[in-house]
């Protein structure tokens, strides 16, 4: 009888073995796309100026990477921005990349080089564009920039497209109305005040750059109005990616004192081109989703990552392993 009950419980742990293996092996698959092996290689990522909202997601984004394709190197490179990062895929330079969907849109109507093999991976987070002045400035509307010193952006990023199409949309030319500066997130917060009566910025919210220099700095914010982002959709083109909504109250607290700032937003997209390897497109999407929480713990826009969002990444089609990625989740 004990002989009997000793096979039966070897039995037992057998099969309990056998049925934890394949939960494990379940577990694997689904974790692993294919069950394959990850990708390996070396991929270049443009990401922004140093101070900035890219900058800091793409050091975050890298990590991730590593965990999930220890065979695979990224080699981030910083820019000026939207605009550069553009023409960097475009051309080959870069292989993965975020910009804005308006500076997307203002590469492909110009017919540059390699627009038409622009493709998308995700919508990421959007931008919202701050205008910021000392808080004892006569500064009220962006009409007030007249005559200025106003930095509005390095050549070739995305505040610098946005800068100038507010100006003119107010009737500033950028050249003769105002004294331009060429200064980024990374320059203007410091010379605010001394240098600077005004800098344009466009990022996700909080951006570093701002948060450190609210701790010590008195500015504050100009609203951007309803009726002037209207103005510029009249304009057509890829102002049509511009919407009115308002910065949350919560994004630098101390500044705001608890209100809203009317302002315009944009959306940010993660791109490629369509000759980047399926297989690798779409486990780097897998793990840009899957790293929402994490990345999004350190800067705050990549909390609102989303699935049901992600796909929507006008004016790019998405890319071959991207659309692999969202059927493979989808209910």
């Amino acid at each position: 009888m004990s002989t009997l009950l000793s096979r039966i419980g070897r039995r037992r742990a057998v099969q309990g073995t056998v049925a934890g293996v394949v939960a494990l092996g379940l577990l694997l698959w689904w974790l692993l796309p294919l069950g394959e092996e990850p990708p390996r290689g070396t991929i270049t990522f443009s990401t922004g100026t140093r101070a900035g909202v890219y900058q800091k997601y793409g050091e975050l984004l890298r990590a991730e990477l590593r965990e999930d394709m220890p065979g695979l190197k990224v080699r981030l490179t910083t820019s000026a921005g939207s605009q550069e990062n553009v023409e960097r895929v475009a051309s080959g330079e870069a292989d993965f990349t975020i910009a804005a969907a308006d500076a997307v849109e203002t590469y492909k109507i110009a017919g540059r080089p390699g627009a038409d093999g622009l493709r998308g991976v995700a919508r990421l987070y959007d931008d919202y564009v701050q205008l910021v002045v000392p808080s004892d400035s006569d500064i009220q509307t962006v009409a007030d920039l007249r005559g200025k010193r106003v930095a509005i952006g390095l050549p070739n990023s995305g505040v610098r497209l946005i800068a100038t199409r507010l100006l003119a949309a107010v009737g500033i030319d950028p050249e003769r109305d105002i004294t331009p500066r060429a200064d980024g997130i990374d320059t203007g917060p410091g010379r605010l005040g001394e240098e600077l009566d005004a800098f344009f910025w466009s990022g996700g919210v909080p951006t570093e750059g701002l948060e450190k220099i609210a701790e010590s700095s008195a500015f504050r914010f100009v609203p951007i109005d309803e009726s002037l982002v209207a103005e510029l959709h009249e304009s057509g083109g890829a102002t049509r990616y511009y919407r009115p909504t308002n910065m949350p109250e919560s994004a630098y607290p101390t500044v705001q004192n608890g209100a809203v700032v009317p302002t315009m937003a944009v959306s940010n997209l993660l791109m490629t081109r369509a000759d980047m390897d399926p297989r690798l497109t779409e486990w780097l999407t897998r793990t840009v989703l899957d790293s929402r929480d994490g990345i999004g713990a350190h800067v705050h826009s990549a909390q609102l990552v989303d699935l049901r969002t992600a796909i929507y990444t006008a004016p790019l089609e998405l890319h071959a392993g991207a659309q692999r990625y969202y059927r493979s989740v989808k209910p």
